[in-house]
């Protein structure tokens, strides 16, 4: 087996901070702020900086020192309408959207942005969200289960007319969508990404999504997906694009980027690390083969709430670069990226780390062979 595919460049997405605290559960001063004219000031950096991507997070109620949040789907449309050219993906939970609803507000924004507009589907890790609107809690598999049926009404709606579908959780009679999403060459509908570590996570990305993101993971640790992913994928005679979360302290020199690590994890904020991780790791445990996202994750991974720090993009411009390459060989095509300050950091990695990455890719150009898939 093999991950078969090497992206020519990689592209480069970040988290839109739009939920208060940042990307880490620490008391160490971060000079990112969750407000609207923040983000509009940081998309505008981003799309300037060589990211092609920005993801909105979904919290619907405060929780682990996420006092305040924004929802995702208008906050992503708002930021699509302050810029030109990235793309903002907004996380969405079924279970608390009806996929025909969703369809056409995608739509909407798919129109209004010029086919800017993707969606993740995230089936749902947080409990207490579910049971204190009222709506019912399902078993993991249930809720990827309920997720894939998600994924099929959603690209059926956006591509087909007088769509039935009749599963389980989605009964769908005689529909018809118009406007459809705008029919863009290699695009015929928003893309739809799915994230995820367990074994059913992966089944859904393989069978359903255009893209499949991965929490933080080491080389053998997103090898092990992408290769179960993908060949899940070719049963059905798809290609599946592959993302990877990881948080990026770039400094001048590997002590600076180090000694920023130390210190958020010493000033953790401990209470809301172990709320977190109690509520998220019965979801990984829950799994048959415990594959499930945060099963293993320790204390210090859950400072970053994706498992970012495993990454372990830390240190200088030219071993983060490096390693990017690296993970690049493995089969991923995007790096979902997390930082501390948000707008002096997407800069500095824009003008710094990026070009580095190009210049190994360029250097690499023709010569690649098949993708790496031993330790290194």
């Amino acid at each position: 087996m093999t991950t078969e595919r090497i992206a020519d460049h990689i592209k480069f997405a970040y988290w839109v901070p739009n939920v208060s605290g940042g990307l880490v559960t620490s008391d160490i001063e971060q000079r990112t702020d969750w407000g609207y004219d923040y983000n509009v000031k940081l998309a505008q950096t981003a799309e300037n900086n060589g990211f092609e991507y920005a993801l909105s997070q979904v919290r619907y109620e405060a929780s682990y020192g996420a006092e305040h949040q924004h929802e995702s789907t208008s906050f992503s449309l708002a930021l699509l309408l302050a810029t030109q050219k990235l793309k903002v993906i907004a996380a969405v939970h079924p279970g608390l959207w009806q996929p025909g609803v969703l369809a056409k507000f995608a739509t909407t924004a798919d129109h209004l942005s010029g086919g800017r507009f993707a969606l993740n589907i995230v089936s749902g890790w947080f409990k207490d969200e579910f049971i204190h609107l009222g709506e019912p809690w399902l078993e993991h598999d249930e809720r990827y289960r309920r997720s894939a049926e998600f994924l099929q009404v959603l690209r059926k709606i956006w591509t087909e007319d007088d769509v039935d579908f009749r599963g389980d959780f989605y009964r769908i009679h005689d529909f018809t969508l118009k406007p459809k999403p705008l029919d863009l060459p290699g695009r015929p509908h928003p893309e739809l990404f799915q994230g995820g570590n367990s074994t059913v996570a992966r089944r859904n990305g393989g069978l359903y999504a255009d893209w499949y993101l991965s929490n933080g993971k080491d080389f053998d640790g997103v090898t092990e997906q992408i290769v179960d992913v993908r060949d899940h994928a070719r049963t059905v005679g798809r290609e599946v694009k592959f993302g990877l979360n990881g948080f990026v302290i770039a400094r001048d020199t590997e002590k600076e980027a180090n000694d920023v690590l130390r210190e958020i994890i010493e000033k953790a904020n401990k209470p809301a690390v172990e709320g977190f991780r109690a509520a998220v790791q019965q979801a990984g445990n829950s799994t048959l083969d415990k594959k499930g996202m945060w099963a293993d994750s320790t204390f210090e991974d859950l400072v970053q709430y994706n498992d970012g720090f495993r990454t372990k993009l830390i240190g200088t411009p030219e071993q983060i670069a490096e390693r990017i390459a690296a993970y690049r060989k493995r089969g991923v095509d995007l790096v979902l990226c997390g930082f501390l300050h948000f707008q002096e950091e997407v800069e500095y990695f824009g003008s710094k780390v990026l070009p580095l990455v190009r210049e190994i890719e360029d250097a690499e150009s023709g010569s690649v062979g098949a993708p790496v898939l031993a330790s290194a």
